[in-house]
């Protein structure tokens, strides 16, 4: 008796049930009998291949759950700018924020400060925290059109703001990670997913390099110039990034000391990338490894901070869906 056809069958009929298990819903729950909404059909054969970290992503709008959450109308765009350090305290955020929501700034809370001018000079609300309760439900993070992580540090959420996170981006939300958004919650498999499957690994010292702007069609890099100079600490990574559009990298050959890092990793060679963009579990993912120096967000002379600026505020715009994503 051979078992190939019975095997066959139940292959066949196991990828239906993964299909409609994973891509309709984005992670693991099943969807009624009845055919699958067209953007599921005409992304499956692409997107299965794409189903890692449990959920849907990659560069298919497929991967996106358009569930009306969001209407500008009904106040305007805003985003919530996330600033929590459980560790290591990057200077460009200044001291630690008292809790609440919009507590009083300082003229150090570099980052923070810049991101507030950023949306009043175009158009958009921004509130902003370093209290964990303000991410502590969905219902809260749905006010939003975007969470910017400005470089939170290590275990930045609790458990119900771990929660409320992936439901606000399975409801369409959009997430802008911003420098060491990528040392945060490292045993969170989810969150290096949301990061592009990526975390930070180590970095060379605060050094300048030049900037290859590799995609020109994305919101984020339209206005870029192809090659620009900047200052950072140019992130090593691993895992390295995956299944997503690749917007930026730094050309490590203009890197004065080389890319190799502190602990040893010896950099990415010709395709280092600093800047990408992803459907994930729904929602839109913008992240950056950019924005070490305090002068990237001030007044203060730096070299390619005016680009730098523009990216971010592309990746805000798109992220929160005023703008085309991830082109």
């Amino acid at each position: 008796m051979s078992w190939r056809r019975p095997t066959a069958l139940l292959s066949a009929t196991l990828a239906a049930v993964l299909t409609a298990t994973v891509l309709v819903a984005g992670y693991a729950v099943l969807r009624p009998a009845g055919p699958a909404p067209a953007a599921v059909r005409d992304s499956a054969a692409t997107e299965l291949g794409h189903v890692d970290y449990g959920v849907c992503r990659g560069t298919d709008p497929g991967c996106y759950h358009d569930w009306g959450n969001f209407d500008p109308a009904a106040g305007g765009y805003r985003v919530l700018v996330y600033s929590r350090t459980a560790g290591p305290r990057h200077a460009h955020l200044g001291p630690a924020l008292p809790a609440g929501l919009n507590p009083p700034l300082a003229p150090a809370n570099a980052a923070q400060n810049a991101l507030v001018k950023l949306g009043a000079e175009h158009g958009f609300a921004v509130d902003w925290t370093e209290d964990v309760s303000q991410l502590s439900s969905p219902a809260r993070l749905f006010r939003y059109h975007a969470v910017i992580f400005m470089s939170t540090t290590r275990d930045a959420l609790d458990d119900p703001a771990q929660t409320a996170l992936r439901q606000y981006l399975r409801g369409g939300g959009g997430f802008v990670g911003i420098h060491n958004a990528f040392g945060t919650e490292y045993h969170w498999e989810w969150y290096e997913g949301l990061l592009g499957g990526a975390n930070y690994y180590d970095h060379g010292r605060h050094q300048p390099g030049t900037v290859v702007t590799t995609s020109r069609r994305d919101v984020s890099t339209a206005g870029l110039p192809p090659r620009w100079d900047f200052t950072d600490e140019w992130y090593n990574l691993v895992p390295f990034p995956s299944q997503v559009r690749i917007l930026a990298r730094v050309d490590e050959a203009t890197l004065p000391d080389g890319a190799a890092g502190g602990s040893g990793h010896p950099g990415h060679g010709r395709n280092h990338p600093v800047s990408w963009c992803q459907y994930y579990d729904g929602g839109r993912s913008w992240v950056t490894t950019l924005g070490h120096a305090v002068e990237a967000w001030t007044d203060a002379p730096l070299p390619g901070d005016t680009s730098f600026l523009d990216h971010v505020l592309g990746g805000i715009e798109s992220a929160m869906g005023r703008q085309p994503f991830c082109r």
